[in-house]
């Protein structure tokens, strides 16, 4: 049986990883003010990325669109700061390892052969994502 991705565990330490549906090669760049992965109707100013492959599961596997999950390996090519949507509002300290930047972040490879979470683990937390923007608790701080 395969397990879930740990929580809070880096993946490799100094590496950045990003969870996307899109298909992505070596060299391309990740841009900002682009659609975000969650909400059709936001375009985001920041890339989004993480050290632990759990979080990058999530992005990969939350992403919108019918596509395969994919994990990056990526670069970032500016400043590097913490992701407040996280660290500020749930995990103060940033153990999820979570980040952003205002620049593009340029694709180095394909992380292969990553387990992600369990088809319930990913509907639970869809489901708990829509009662938050049911509620009107989805605030993204871009």
């Amino acid at each position: 049986m395969m397990t879930e991705p740990a929580p809070f565990e880096v993946y490799e330490e100094g590496v950045y990883l990003h969870g996307t549906k899109a298909v992505l090669e070596p060299g391309d760049q990740l841009t900002p003010h682009q659609p975000s992965n969650y909400r059709d109707d936001l375009a985001m100013s920041h890339i989004y990325f993480t050290q632990t492959l759990a979080a990058a599961a999530w992005g990969a596997q939350l992403a919108q669109g019918e596509g395969q999950p994919h994990i990056y390996v990526v670069e970032p090519t500016g400043d590097v700061e913490d992701d407040p949507n996280v660290t500020d509002k749930r995990f103060p300290g940033n153990p999820t390892r979570s980040y952003r930047s205002g620049e593009p972040v340029r694709v180095v490879r394909e992380l292969e052969g990553w387990t992600g979470h369990s088809p319930e683990s990913v509907q639970a937390m869809r489901e708990g994502l829509a009662e938050l923007r049911r509620e009107g608790h989805d605030e993204i701080i871009d």
